[in-house]
């Protein structure tokens, strides 16, 4: 897995821990952290993909 790979994973998995965590508060700013993990996964799949074609 590439170092962007890695990061976007990262990344993902921070964003979803942020979103459980503000709409747990009660903060409606979750969705915004929802949309951020979304991207993320998308940018996962897509660095992930890239570095087995590449093989």
């Amino acid at each position: 897995m590439s170092r962007l790979a890695r990061y976007a994973l990262v990344l993902c998995l921070l964003a979803v821990a942020a979103a459980v965590v503000s709409f747990v508060n009660g903060n409606w700013l979750g969705v915004v952290w929802v949309l951020l993990a979304g991207v993320t996964s998308n940018m996962w799949w897509y660095y992930r993909r890239g570095t087995q074609s590449s093989r």
